[in-house]
């Protein structure tokens, strides 16, 4: 190395009595500048020497020039802070070790910097070294506080997830609990609106983080684990809405669907909800839609009756404990509603957890969920217990409670189910019949064209080609399909299908397609 010095002299800026290295030093500090590899280079060239920077574990941060090889022993010495420098000679060379230290009382050094060259140091190489050891500590300090904040957004954005997926399944005490610490009173009302933004993947942290700014800690701002564009909202005061609708209105591209007020145990039913609204905000003029109370079936049965029938249905569960109830109810829901991927993200399971949860359900209820017509009576159950509560905690319930079939003779239902279907008569194509196949096949194209002597892909294009007329969501499954399915039902164009056993000889049959 030093033959080769002599030989070929090493370049490096000549700086004279003057303090131009100082200035070239502070100029590492500005905001355009403060990178380690760009200091470490500038520190080998304007001292001649090989540079290594390294953690104190052993990992290497920067380097320029030919890697020095050093002593391990020495080095260990100067990470552990027993000493805080260290200057070796090995005839060829000249070393200097300087230690990078933490803030505070612990001797420790956070990096160990190795500079080495094939003459001594002379004075001024030795406060150039000094002093950019003292920048070094300053940039590694940044560093650290950034990987902090990192951290500390990631685990603040995970707590809110957390407190999002325990209201989901209806553990609210849980929730509030976890809340409690880091946002006193946000879940202190028992309702609240969840509303759902769109924008894109790219801009969805950005998006979050404005979210969180203009509702002011005021509400809980969640990134949707199942869909990379959606930001989940879920919040308790009444002014949310106005800011989220502002948000949206200066940023294009943006879209809020939003629920009514719902209290919290049934906050997988509001999301739902404002996933629905949110298709219909891709359509509005102010990018922005509430969840309409349209006239729903359910509302046109008798109540009493249907929420005896929903107990009767529901009382195999009634067994279990209270949370694991809740847990497997609010799984089923979700599942219903969502493919059983969406669901496992929006819980934080796995997809097999909930299939598992579901087909134990399906066990307990005798219900066959893999069926499109039990899938949508299993709906009505689970959500009129959910919006109206257990059925009769006294025990007085009727000891034989009416059927299914019986809920659906009323003539208000019959005039809603046939005004429905029948916007689908004017259509020359006969959308009505290649609807009502698909849905006999449980949403299966293949067996209805099979059926109607077409291809499948024409019975994607008439079922897609309904919905528009129907005003409702088909292909994406959920409560715009059982609502379809009912009016089929009550129609009589469908079986009235029996909730008995499922089928046993297909224990892997999809829950949910």
């Amino acid at each position: 190395m030093a033959r080769r010095a002599e030989e070929e002299p090493v370049s490096r800026p000549s700086y004279g009595t003057g303090s131009a290295w100082a200035r070239e030093l502070l100029d590492q500090l500005r905001p355009a500048g403060r990178d380690l590899n760009r200091l470490i280079a500038w520190l080998a060239r304007s001292t001649g020497s090989a540079v290594r920077l390294q953690d104190a574990r052993g990992h290497l941060l920067a380097e320029a020039g030919e890697r020095p090889a050093l002593d391990p022993a020495v080095v260990a010495d100067v990470a552990a802070g027993r000493v805080s420098a260290a200057a070796l000679q090995d005839g060829t060379r000249h070393v200097r070790l300087v230690g990078i230290r933490h803030p505070g009382p612990d001797p420790a050094a956070s990096a160990v910097l190795a500079v080495a060259r094939p003459e001594p140091f002379d004075r001024q190489a030795t406060d150039i070294l000094g002093h950019t050891a003292g920048v070094l500590e300053l940039l590694l300090r940044e560093r650290e506080l950034a990987h902090a904040g990192y951290r500390l957004r990631r685990a603040t954005a995970d707590l809110r997830l957390a407190i999002l997926q325990l209201l989901m399944v209806e553990d609210t005490v849980s929730a509030r609990r976890v809340a409690a610490g880091l946002w006193p009173g946000l879940l202190e009302r028992d309702t609240a609106r969840v509303y759902v933004i769109e924008g894109t993947a790219a801009e969805r942290d950005r998006l979050a983080d404005e979210c969180g700014t203009a509702t002011s800690g005021g509400a809980l701002v969640v990134r949707c684990p199942a869909m990379d564009e959606h930001v989940i909202v879920l919040g308790p005061a009444t002014e949310v809405e106005e800011r989220l609708r502002s948000l949206v209105a200066v940023r294009p591209g943006t879209y809020l669907g939003g629920s009514p007020r719902q209290r919290l145990a049934l906050t997988a039913t509001a999301y739902g909800q404002a996933v629905t609204a949110l298709a219909v905000a891709r359509f509005s003029p102010e990018r922005a839609a509430v969840y309409a109370e349209r006239t729903r079936p359910a509302r046109l049965m008798d109540p009493a009756a249907l929420h005896a029938w929903s107990a009767a249905v529901l009382r195999p569960l009634d067994t279990l404990p209270y949370h694991l109830r809740a847990e497997l109810l609010a799984t089923t829901r979700l599942g219903l509603e969502f493919t059983a991927v969406s669901t496992a993200k929006v819980l934080g399971v796995s997809r097999n957890t909930v299939r598992a949860r579901m087909d134990r359900v399906a066990a307990l209820l005798g219900a066959d969920l893999s069926a499109l017509a039990v899938r949508a009576m299993a709906h009505i159950a689970l959500n009129t217990e959910a919006a109206h509560g257990p059925y009769d905690t006294e025990g007085n319930a009727p000891a034989t409670p009416m059927g299914f079939a019986d809920l659906l003779g009323g003539d208000a239902l019959r005039a809603w189910a046939e005004g429905l279907l029948g916007r689908l008569d004017t259509d020359g194509r006969d959308l009505r019949g290649t609807l009502r196949a698909w849905l006999a096949a449980d949403a299966n194209a293949g067996p209805a064209a099979a059926a109607r002597g077409v291809h499948a892909q024409t019975v994607r294009e008439h079922v897609r080609a309904a919905e528009p007329v129907l005003e409702r969501r088909l292909l994406a499954g959920g409560t715009d399909l059982y609502e379809v399915v009912l009016a089929h039902l009550v129609t009589g164009e469908l079986p009235v299908p029996a909730l008995g056993p499922a089928n046993r000889d297909q224990a892997d049959a999809a829950v949910h397609r």
